[in-house]
């Protein structure tokens, strides 16, 4: 049951922008936290941002928007790194609530900025509320980023944006070596069309692959580019009392999977038989 609110939760975020710019979570300070290894929470209640302390600087993926920087900077300096040690930026996908920042955080710290290749032109965009940050590196599927011993690998897991971007790692904890999986967003917002996309007909097949490539991925660490894909906000409460770490989920991983893949399936059999209209 949890789970499915989980889920519901998500879904709520990523209706319309009125909805997701009211949502209380988005903007709200949570702990700063450890994850499991080098790998640190550092986001706000629902719009994840990670850290990967290495002896060489930090690594953070997402940005969030401009508005959060300075409680992304706090929890950063609550675990006792520096900000100014960033050395590298990453994202999961180009939309707003993940790297409005990137710019910023790329002028306050002088971090590398890299990003899948098909979501560059949408990093690098100066339209209204694009972070028109230029991009230091471009990524592809299977390409690596690392820094001080740390080693991210970037899959393609394209449809939510056509670079949207899964990362994974492997950290230490315990003398056990865990996989963790950041899932960037298997969702189909709405309003997404999803057959007879002229601005991106291959839409559809995308999310098709996206599936197959997470279905593929061991995962013992669950994490996303949201919080509510993988419970942070009942999880955390457990990490602090102690006993196993929640966020070795891998069975709630495989859950959440499935449900995304079921839910898109049905909204694309719903397409095809009316072509042309949108994710209600």
């Amino acid at each position: 049951m949890k789970i499915i609110q989980r889920i519901l939760i998500s879904l709520l975020v990523f209706t319309t922008p009125v909805l997701a710019q009211t949502n209380p979570d988005w903007h709200r300070q949570f702990p700063a936290f450890k994850i499991a290894g080098n790998l640190y929470y550092v986001g706000t209640a629902d719009l994840a941002v990670y850290l990967i302390n290495t002896p060489q600087g930090n690594i953070l993926i997402n940005s969030d928007f401009p508005e959060d920087v300075p409680l992304i900077r706090k929890s950063i300096e609550q675990l006792d790194f520096k900000y100014t040690d960033t050395k590298i930026l990453l994202i999961s996908h180009a939309h707003g609530d993940h790297d409005a920042a990137t710019g910023l955080i790329k002028k306050d710290t002088g971090a590398r900025l890299m990003i899948m290749d098909a979501d560059v032109p949408e990093e690098e965009s100066t339209a209204p509320g694009r972070p028109g940050a230029h991009v230091d590196r471009v990524l592809h599927d299977g390409d690596t980023v690392e820094l001080g011993g740390s080693k991210l690998t970037a899959r393609l897991t394209p449809g939510h944006t056509k670079g949207c971007t899964t990362w994974t790692m492997q950290v230490q904890e315990g003398g056990r070596k865990l996989e963790a999986v950041i899932i960037g967003s298997p969702n189909v917002n709405a309003g997404y069309v999803l057959v007879g996309n002229k601005n991106y007909p291959q839409i559809a097949q995308d999310y098709v692959k996206t599936f197959t490539v997470l279905k593929s991925l061991p995962a013992d660490l669950f994490l996303g580019a949201h919080g509510a894909y993988f419970g942070l906000k009942d999880k955390y409460p457990k990490m602090k009392s102690g006993g196993p770490n929640p966020f070795i989920d891998p069975a709630g991983y495989k859950t959440y999977v499935a449900e995304r893949e079921a839910t898109f399936q049905k909204e694309w059999e719903r397409q095809k038989q009316s072509p042309g209209s949108r994710t209600p």
